[in-house]
Protein backbone atom coordinates (compact mmCIF):
# COMPACT_ATOMS: atom_id res chain seq x y z
CA UNK A 1 0.00 0.00 0.00
CA UNK A 2 1.11 3.56 -0.66
CA UNK A 3 0.00 7.16 -0.80
CA UNK A 4 -0.32 8.91 -4.17
CA UNK A 5 0.65 12.54 -4.67
CA UNK A 6 -0.43 14.58 -7.69
CA UNK A 7 1.24 18.00 -7.85
CA UNK A 8 0.36 20.66 -10.46
CA UNK A 9 -0.09 17.95 -13.08
CA UNK A 10 -0.83 19.13 -16.61
CA UNK A 11 -1.55 17.36 -19.88
CA UNK A 12 -1.77 18.76 -23.34
CA UNK A 13 -2.03 17.29 -26.81
CA UNK A 14 -0.37 19.77 -29.12
CA UNK A 15 -1.83 23.18 -28.29
CA UNK A 16 -4.91 21.70 -26.58
CA UNK A 17 -4.74 21.72 -22.77
CA UNK A 18 -6.57 18.70 -21.27
CA UNK A 19 -5.50 18.82 -17.60
CA UNK A 20 -4.91 22.23 -16.02
CA UNK A 21 -2.56 21.88 -13.05
CA UNK A 22 -4.35 19.32 -10.86
CA UNK A 23 -3.40 18.84 -7.19
CA UNK A 24 -4.67 15.78 -5.28
CA UNK A 25 -3.31 13.97 -2.20
CA UNK A 26 -4.48 10.37 -1.80
CA UNK A 27 -3.72 8.73 1.52
CA UNK A 28 -2.39 5.23 2.06
CA UNK A 29 -5.32 2.76 1.97
CA UNK A 30 -7.85 5.33 0.77
CA UNK A 31 -10.54 4.66 -1.86
CA UNK A 32 -10.77 7.78 -4.03
CA UNK A 33 -13.17 8.19 -6.94
CA UNK A 34 -12.51 10.59 -9.83
CA UNK A 35 -15.90 11.58 -11.21
CA UNK A 36 -17.10 13.95 -13.89
CA UNK A 37 -18.72 14.11 -17.33
CA UNK A 38 -17.13 12.63 -20.44
CA UNK A 39 -14.14 14.67 -21.55
CA UNK A 40 -13.37 16.15 -18.13
CA UNK A 41 -9.90 14.52 -18.00
CA UNK A 42 -10.46 11.88 -15.32
CA UNK A 43 -9.37 8.86 -17.42
CA UNK A 44 -6.40 10.79 -18.81
CA UNK A 45 -5.31 11.57 -15.24
CA UNK A 46 -5.65 7.89 -14.26
CA UNK A 47 -3.57 6.84 -17.29
CA UNK A 48 -0.87 9.32 -16.28
CA UNK A 49 -0.76 7.78 -12.80
CA UNK A 50 -0.43 4.36 -14.46
CA UNK A 51 2.31 5.56 -16.78
CA UNK A 52 0.26 4.95 -19.93
CA UNK A 53 0.30 8.69 -20.74
CA UNK A 54 3.23 11.07 -20.41
CA UNK A 55 2.58 14.12 -18.23
CA UNK A 56 3.18 17.56 -19.71
CA UNK A 57 4.02 19.19 -16.39
CA UNK A 58 3.98 18.63 -12.65
CA UNK A 59 4.81 15.57 -10.57
CA UNK A 60 3.21 12.26 -9.67
CA UNK A 61 4.53 10.24 -6.73
CA UNK A 62 3.61 6.78 -5.44
CA UNK A 63 4.73 5.83 -1.96
CA UNK A 64 6.86 8.97 -1.79
CA UNK A 65 8.77 8.13 -4.99
CA UNK A 66 8.43 10.36 -8.05
CA UNK A 67 7.30 8.17 -10.94
CA UNK A 68 7.19 10.68 -13.81
CA UNK A 69 9.83 8.82 -15.78
CA UNK A 70 9.18 5.28 -14.57
CA UNK A 71 7.59 2.79 -16.99
CA UNK A 72 4.25 1.25 -15.90
CA UNK A 73 5.77 -2.09 -14.86
CA UNK A 74 8.05 -0.35 -12.34
CA UNK A 75 5.28 1.67 -10.64
CA UNK A 76 3.89 -1.29 -8.66
CA UNK A 77 0.30 -0.58 -9.70
CA UNK A 78 -2.44 -2.85 -11.09
CA UNK A 79 -5.14 -1.57 -13.43
CA UNK A 80 -8.64 -2.92 -14.07
CA UNK A 81 -10.03 -1.81 -17.43
CA UNK A 82 -13.53 -1.23 -18.74
CA UNK A 83 -13.21 -3.99 -21.35
CA UNK A 84 -11.69 -6.60 -18.94
CA UNK A 85 -8.61 -7.10 -21.24
CA UNK A 86 -8.49 -10.87 -20.67
CA UNK A 87 -6.50 -13.26 -22.88
CA UNK A 88 -9.18 -15.33 -24.68
CA UNK A 89 -6.88 -18.35 -25.21
CA UNK A 90 -6.00 -18.63 -21.51
CA UNK A 91 -8.02 -20.16 -18.69
CA UNK A 92 -9.13 -18.10 -15.72
CA UNK A 93 -6.22 -19.51 -13.71
CA UNK A 94 -3.67 -18.60 -16.38
CA UNK A 95 -5.12 -15.12 -16.89
CA UNK A 96 -4.79 -14.42 -13.19
CA UNK A 97 -1.30 -15.94 -13.00
CA UNK A 98 0.12 -14.29 -16.13
CA UNK A 99 1.81 -11.26 -14.51
CA UNK A 100 3.54 -13.46 -11.94
CA UNK A 101 4.77 -15.83 -14.65
CA UNK A 102 6.33 -12.85 -16.43
CA UNK A 103 8.21 -12.12 -13.21
CA UNK A 104 9.41 -15.75 -13.09
CA UNK A 105 7.75 -16.34 -9.73
CA UNK A 106 7.86 -19.85 -8.30
CA UNK A 107 4.97 -22.12 -9.28
CA UNK A 108 4.04 -22.66 -5.63
CA UNK A 109 3.82 -18.91 -5.03
CA UNK A 110 1.73 -18.41 -8.19
CA UNK A 111 -0.72 -21.15 -7.23
CA UNK A 112 -1.02 -19.81 -3.68
CA UNK A 113 -1.73 -16.26 -4.89
CA UNK A 114 -4.27 -17.40 -7.50
CA UNK A 115 -6.02 -19.62 -4.94
CA UNK A 116 -6.23 -16.75 -2.45
CA UNK A 117 -7.61 -14.31 -5.04
CA UNK A 118 -10.09 -16.83 -6.46
CA UNK A 119 -11.31 -17.57 -2.95
CA UNK A 120 -11.86 -13.85 -2.24
CA UNK A 121 -13.77 -13.38 -5.52
CA UNK A 122 -15.68 -16.66 -5.62
CA UNK A 123 -13.88 -17.84 -8.76
CA UNK A 124 -12.68 -21.28 -7.64
CA UNK A 125 -15.33 -23.17 -9.69
CA UNK A 126 -14.26 -21.31 -12.85
CA UNK A 127 -10.45 -21.59 -12.80
CA UNK A 128 -10.39 -24.04 -15.74
CA UNK A 129 -12.84 -22.09 -17.89
CA UNK A 130 -12.02 -19.67 -20.69
CA UNK A 131 -13.30 -16.05 -20.78
CA UNK A 132 -15.88 -16.92 -23.49
CA UNK A 133 -17.47 -19.34 -21.01
CA UNK A 134 -18.04 -16.63 -18.38
CA UNK A 135 -20.68 -13.96 -17.80
CA UNK A 136 -19.79 -10.27 -17.82
CA UNK A 137 -19.69 -10.13 -14.04
CA UNK A 138 -17.45 -13.20 -13.85
CA UNK A 139 -15.05 -11.71 -16.41
CA UNK A 140 -14.83 -8.55 -14.37
CA UNK A 141 -14.01 -10.63 -11.28
CA UNK A 142 -11.21 -12.32 -13.22
CA UNK A 143 -9.83 -8.91 -14.19
CA UNK A 144 -9.89 -7.90 -10.53
CA UNK A 145 -8.36 -11.23 -9.54
CA UNK A 146 -5.46 -10.63 -11.93
CA UNK A 147 -4.89 -7.28 -10.20
CA UNK A 148 -5.08 -8.82 -6.70
CA UNK A 149 -2.55 -11.53 -7.58
CA UNK A 150 0.02 -8.85 -8.38
CA UNK A 151 -0.33 -7.51 -4.78
CA UNK A 152 0.32 -3.91 -5.94
CA UNK A 153 0.75 -0.74 -3.93
CA UNK A 154 -2.17 0.89 -5.79
CA UNK A 155 -5.26 -0.37 -7.63
CA UNK A 156 -6.48 1.71 -10.58
CA UNK A 157 -10.02 1.19 -11.90
CA UNK A 158 -11.01 2.76 -15.25
CA UNK A 159 -14.84 2.65 -15.44
CA UNK A 160 -14.82 -1.12 -14.78
CA UNK A 161 -18.61 -1.50 -14.55
CA UNK A 162 -19.64 0.37 -17.71
CA UNK A 163 -20.27 -2.80 -19.74
CA UNK A 164 -22.52 -4.46 -17.14
CA UNK A 165 -26.30 -4.31 -16.85
CA UNK A 166 -27.91 -2.21 -14.11
CA UNK A 167 -28.49 -5.02 -11.60
CA UNK A 168 -24.98 -6.42 -12.01
CA UNK A 169 -23.45 -2.97 -11.66
CA UNK A 170 -25.05 -2.60 -8.22
CA UNK A 171 -23.79 -6.03 -7.18
CA UNK A 172 -20.26 -5.45 -8.48
CA UNK A 173 -19.82 -2.04 -6.90
CA UNK A 174 -20.74 -3.61 -3.54
CA UNK A 175 -18.19 -6.36 -4.17
CA UNK A 176 -15.45 -3.87 -5.11
CA UNK A 177 -16.09 -1.85 -1.96
CA UNK A 178 -16.06 -5.00 0.17
CA UNK A 179 -12.82 -6.06 -1.53
CA UNK A 180 -11.20 -2.75 -0.65
CA UNK A 181 -12.32 -3.02 2.96
CA UNK A 182 -10.69 -6.44 3.10
CA UNK A 183 -7.40 -5.67 1.31
CA UNK A 184 -6.97 -2.01 2.41
CA UNK A 185 -5.02 -1.27 -0.78
CA UNK A 186 -4.96 2.34 -2.00
CA UNK A 187 -7.51 2.53 -4.82
CA UNK A 188 -8.28 5.17 -7.46
CA UNK A 189 -11.52 4.62 -9.34
CA UNK A 190 -12.75 6.53 -12.41
CA UNK A 191 -16.44 6.80 -13.31
CA UNK A 192 -18.92 9.22 -14.87
CA UNK A 193 -21.69 7.75 -12.68
CA UNK A 194 -22.12 9.91 -9.59
CA UNK A 195 -24.17 7.18 -7.85
CA UNK A 196 -21.14 4.86 -8.09
CA UNK A 197 -18.98 7.64 -6.70
CA UNK A 198 -21.34 8.36 -3.79
CA UNK A 199 -21.74 4.72 -2.76
CA UNK A 200 -18.11 3.60 -3.08
CA UNK A 201 -15.75 6.45 -2.24
CA UNK A 202 -13.99 7.50 0.94
CA UNK A 203 -13.44 10.77 -0.92
CA UNK A 204 -14.65 12.05 -4.27
CA UNK A 205 -12.71 14.26 -6.68
CA UNK A 206 -15.17 16.12 -8.94
CA UNK A 207 -13.55 17.12 -12.25
CA UNK A 208 -14.79 19.40 -15.02
CA UNK A 209 -12.93 20.62 -18.12
CA UNK A 210 -9.56 19.44 -16.81
CA UNK A 211 -9.75 21.07 -13.38
CA UNK A 212 -10.74 19.85 -9.91
CA UNK A 213 -13.97 21.53 -8.83
CA UNK A 214 -14.11 20.05 -5.32
CA UNK A 215 -12.68 17.24 -3.18
CA UNK A 216 -14.48 15.78 -0.19
CA UNK A 217 -16.39 12.89 1.30
CA UNK A 218 -19.63 11.91 -0.48
CA UNK A 219 -21.82 13.63 2.11
CA UNK A 220 -19.62 16.73 2.23
CA UNK A 221 -20.09 17.21 -1.50
CA UNK A 222 -23.80 16.44 -1.27
CA UNK A 223 -24.53 18.75 1.65
CA UNK A 224 -21.98 21.51 0.94
CA UNK A 225 -21.28 21.80 -2.81
CA UNK A 226 -18.73 24.51 -3.60
CA UNK A 227 -20.39 25.70 -6.79
CA UNK A 228 -23.21 25.22 -9.28
CA UNK A 229 -21.41 22.49 -11.20
CA UNK A 230 -20.84 20.26 -8.17
CA UNK A 231 -24.35 20.91 -6.87
CA UNK A 232 -25.88 19.88 -10.19
CA UNK A 233 -23.62 16.89 -10.79
CA UNK A 234 -23.81 15.24 -7.37
CA UNK A 235 -27.22 13.88 -6.44
CA UNK A 236 -29.93 11.93 -8.25
CA UNK A 237 -32.42 13.36 -9.08
CA UNK A 238 -30.34 16.49 -9.56
CA UNK A 239 -30.67 19.64 -7.47
CA UNK A 240 -33.31 22.10 -8.65
CA UNK A 241 -32.01 25.48 -9.84
CA UNK A 242 -34.20 28.58 -10.12
CA UNK A 243 -32.62 31.86 -11.33
CA UNK A 244 -33.63 35.11 -9.70
CA UNK A 245 -32.57 38.22 -7.79
CA UNK A 246 -31.70 38.33 -4.10
CA UNK A 247 -33.85 40.72 -2.06
CA UNK A 248 -33.40 41.93 1.53
CA UNK A 249 -35.78 44.09 3.57
CA UNK A 250 -36.86 44.41 7.21
CA UNK A 251 -34.54 41.63 8.35
CA UNK A 252 -35.96 39.18 5.81
CA UNK A 253 -34.43 37.66 2.69
CA UNK A 254 -35.88 36.00 -0.38
CA UNK A 255 -35.22 35.41 -4.07
CA UNK A 256 -37.49 36.99 -6.66
CA UNK A 257 -37.93 34.82 -9.73
CA UNK A 258 -39.96 35.15 -12.93
CA UNK A 259 -43.72 35.05 -12.56
CA UNK A 260 -43.68 37.05 -9.31
CA UNK A 261 -42.38 33.99 -7.47
CA UNK A 262 -40.86 34.58 -4.02
CA UNK A 263 -38.52 31.88 -2.77
CA UNK A 264 -37.78 32.01 0.98
CA UNK A 265 -34.27 32.24 2.43
CA UNK A 266 -32.83 32.18 5.96
CA UNK A 267 -32.57 35.84 7.12
CA UNK A 268 -28.87 35.59 8.02
CA UNK A 269 -27.68 34.24 4.68
CA UNK A 270 -24.92 35.88 2.64
CA UNK A 271 -25.20 37.90 -0.56
CA UNK A 272 -26.28 41.47 -1.26
CA UNK A 273 -29.62 42.97 -2.17
CA UNK A 274 -30.12 43.04 -5.95
CA UNK A 275 -27.50 40.35 -6.64
CA UNK A 276 -28.31 37.92 -9.48
CA UNK A 277 -28.41 34.48 -7.93
CA UNK A 278 -29.42 30.88 -8.55
CA UNK A 279 -31.61 29.31 -5.88
CA UNK A 280 -30.82 25.64 -5.31
CA UNK A 281 -32.86 23.03 -3.44
CA UNK A 282 -32.75 19.25 -3.67
CA UNK A 283 -35.95 17.36 -4.56
CA UNK A 284 -36.15 15.63 -1.17
CA UNK A 285 -36.01 18.99 0.62
CA UNK A 286 -39.33 20.17 -0.83
CA UNK A 287 -42.52 19.45 1.12
CA UNK A 288 -46.21 19.97 0.45
CA UNK A 289 -47.43 23.07 2.26
CA UNK A 290 -50.58 25.12 1.63
CA UNK A 291 -48.58 28.27 2.35
CA UNK A 292 -45.72 27.32 0.05
CA UNK A 293 -44.70 28.38 -3.46
CA UNK A 294 -47.30 27.69 -6.15
CA UNK A 295 -46.42 24.99 -8.68
CA UNK A 296 -48.20 22.99 -11.36
CA UNK A 297 -47.62 19.24 -11.74
CA UNK A 298 -46.44 18.14 -15.19
CA UNK A 299 -45.28 14.52 -14.79
CA UNK A 300 -45.60 11.94 -12.00
CA UNK A 301 -43.15 9.01 -11.75
CA UNK A 302 -43.95 6.43 -9.04
CA UNK A 303 -40.95 4.20 -8.30
CA UNK A 304 -42.39 2.22 -5.40
CA UNK A 305 -40.38 3.53 -2.47
CA UNK A 306 -40.57 7.14 -3.72
CA UNK A 307 -42.64 9.23 -6.08
CA UNK A 308 -40.91 11.75 -8.35
CA UNK A 309 -43.11 14.74 -9.11
CA UNK A 310 -41.99 17.04 -11.91
CA UNK A 311 -43.63 20.46 -11.72
CA UNK A 312 -43.36 24.03 -12.96
CA UNK A 313 -42.59 27.03 -10.74
CA UNK A 314 -42.85 30.36 -12.56
CA UNK A 315 -41.87 28.74 -15.85
CA UNK A 316 -38.93 26.78 -14.37
CA UNK A 317 -39.15 22.96 -14.27
CA UNK A 318 -38.37 21.40 -10.89
CA UNK A 319 -38.54 17.96 -9.27
CA UNK A 320 -39.80 16.98 -5.82
CA UNK A 321 -39.59 13.53 -4.26
CA UNK A 322 -41.99 12.09 -1.68
CA UNK A 323 -41.80 8.84 0.24
CA UNK A 324 -45.43 9.21 1.32
CA UNK A 325 -48.24 8.23 -1.06
CA UNK A 326 -50.13 11.21 -2.51
CA UNK A 327 -52.61 11.55 -5.34
CA UNK A 328 -50.82 13.64 -7.95
CA UNK A 329 -51.96 14.19 -11.52
CA UNK A 330 -50.63 16.30 -14.41
CA UNK A 331 -52.07 19.82 -14.43
CA UNK A 332 -52.88 19.79 -10.73
CA UNK A 333 -51.74 22.85 -8.71
CA UNK A 334 -49.69 22.14 -5.58
CA UNK A 335 -47.75 24.28 -3.11
CA UNK A 336 -44.18 23.47 -2.12
CA UNK A 337 -42.01 24.75 0.71
CA UNK A 338 -38.23 24.27 0.81
CA UNK A 339 -36.43 23.26 3.98
CA UNK A 340 -34.64 26.54 4.73
CA UNK A 341 -31.59 24.90 6.33
CA UNK A 342 -31.07 22.89 3.12
CA UNK A 343 -31.38 25.75 0.61
CA UNK A 344 -28.27 26.67 -1.42
CA UNK A 345 -27.58 30.04 -3.03
CA UNK A 346 -25.11 30.56 -5.88
CA UNK A 347 -23.81 33.64 -7.65
CA UNK A 348 -25.21 33.42 -11.18
CA UNK A 349 -22.14 35.02 -12.77
CA UNK A 350 -19.38 32.96 -11.16
CA UNK A 351 -21.33 29.87 -10.11
CA UNK A 352 -19.68 30.03 -6.67
CA UNK A 353 -21.72 29.24 -3.60
CA UNK A 354 -22.81 32.19 -1.49
CA UNK A 355 -22.06 31.20 2.09
CA UNK A 356 -24.03 32.19 5.16
CA UNK A 357 -23.09 35.51 6.68
CA UNK A 358 -23.05 33.98 10.16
Amino acid sequence: MASVGIRSVKKQFGSVQIIHGVDIDIEDGEFVVLVGPSGCGKSTLLRMIAGLEQISGGEISIGGTTVNNLPPKERDIAMVFQNYALYPHMTVHDNMAFSMKLRNAARSEIDARVEQASDILGLKPYLDRYPRQLSGGQRQRVAMGRAIVRDPQVFLFDEPLSNLDAKLRVQMRTEIKALHQRLKTTSIYVTHDQVEAMTMADRIVVMHDGIVEQIGSPLELYDHPANLFVAGFIGSPAMNFIPGVLRRADGRAWVESDGDVRLPLPPLGGGRDGQKVTYGVRPEHLTLDDGGVAAVVSVVEPTGADTFVYADIGGVPICATFDERHEFSPGRPINLSPRLDAVHLFDTGTGAKINRAD
